[in-house]
């Protein structure tokens, strides 16, 4: 029986401070709390009509009010906040490696089997359009290609080329002298020389995601998910405590009133003197709650500050960076490479296409 009777006053003494919070939260939400009503202006739209008169209230009746660097350390979180959801929302879409070519579903697994490196390989040793078949849309031994644009663009230019070939090849009866052969076998062989180079594009398009998704994507989730949920934490501390100081104050202002009417009817000496008993546990009640407001306030002044502080968005964000920055200096290094090349080839296909329109 005694352990039954300490477990019922555990268990009062641990929902008394969440009734004591509930209630206090309903009366704000409601108006009923009097400082909340009046001390803070309505907009004229939503004002009664007609407005009750203002209420004279006890100094310990007014709603308890945050500081004003707390209230500042609030809106500066809630603005970081916003800023890596909204970030990460769309830097997100560098963890998708088809994010730069959503059709890609539409290519077929033979597209995706074998490297443009091997395919190149298989063609150059190729003796007849079926081999050449064969290389293009045969098994890999490896994974399948990635589905960046870059790889897609690659095995469409190598596969056209391999076209533009084996057409030479089946039409040409062997023969390739004409003008129009040479300009076939000319961009048959850019466009072979263009895939080799997408390829590479494609590769330094997928290290550049792996760097931003290691350096960047997963500091600045753990920032949304650790240290700005600790100070979200702390602030839902802060707003209980102060409930329920709130509570305390009113619950204060309420034996005071009835202090004060019995007192006004007569009471007696004994009853003075037990009401000043009652009144100092009421004032210990108020000065720990108090206690408790200001602790979990510094508390959470501290973690805003240290999440506003730290350099690890922003270091994250020079990563970000510098991952796109080496991207495109190296897809600029392999098309200035691959430019000459192509212009040498367009420059001797239109030299022929002139020589042999002259000699027509």
């Amino acid at each position: 029986m005694d352990k039954f009777q300490a477990f019922g006053k555990n268990l009062s003494a641990s929902f008394t401070p969440f009734a004591a919070r509930t209630q206090q939260y309903v009366k704000e939400q409601l108006g009923h709390v009097e400082d909340k009503v009046y001390q803070t202006p309505l907009p004229v739209t939503a004002l009664p009509s007609p407005p009750p008169p203002p209420l004279t209230l006890p100094p310990h009746c007014i709603q308890t009010q945050l500081p004003p660097e707390y209230l500042a350390l609030e809106k500066r979180v809630d603005a970081l906040k916003q800023v890596h959801q909204k970030m990460l929302q769309v830097t997100s879409q560098y963890a998708t490696e088809s994010y730069d070519y959503p059709p890609n579903v539409r290519e077929n697994l033979s597209d995706l089997g074998r490297t443009i490196a091997e395919k190149v390989q298989l063609l150059s040793t190729a003796t007849s359009p079926a081999e050449a078949q064969a290389a293009l849309t045969g098994p890999g031994s490896g994974k399948p290609q990635p589905k960046t644009f870059s790889h897609a663009i690659a095995r469409a230019a190598l596969a056209s080329s391999s076209t533009l070939k084996a057409s030479a090849v089946v039409g040409g009866g062997g023969s390739s002298s004409t003008g129009d052969d040479d300009g076939s076998n000319a961009l048959a062989a850019a466009l072979e020389k263009y895939a080799v180079a997408s390829e590479k594009i494609g590769e330094e398009r997928l290290a550049q995601d792996g760097q931003i998704q290691s350096r960047y994507l997963a500091g600045w989730t753990t920032t949304l998910n650790t240290q700005l949920m600790f100070a979200a934490r702390a602030r839902k501390n802060v707003e209980n405590a102060r409930l329920l100081l709130d509570a305390a104050k009113a619950r204060a202002a309420a034996k005071q009133a009835r202090r004060a009417s019995g007192s006004g009817a007569g009471a007696g000496s004994g009853a003075g003197s037990g009401g000043t008993a009652g009144g100092d546990d009421v004032r210990a009640e108020v000065e720990q709650a108090e206690d408790e407001f200001v602790s979990l306030t510094e508390e959470a002044v501290g973690v805003m500050k240290n999440v506003l502080d730290t350099p690890e968005p922003l270091r994250n964000l020079a990563e970000l960076i510098a991952a796109q920055l080496e991207y495109h200096k190296k897809a600029y290094e392999i098309l200035s490479a691959l430019a000459p090349e192509v212009d040498r080839l367009q420059v001797e296909q239109e030299a022929s296409y002139r020589k042999s329109r002259d000699g027509a």
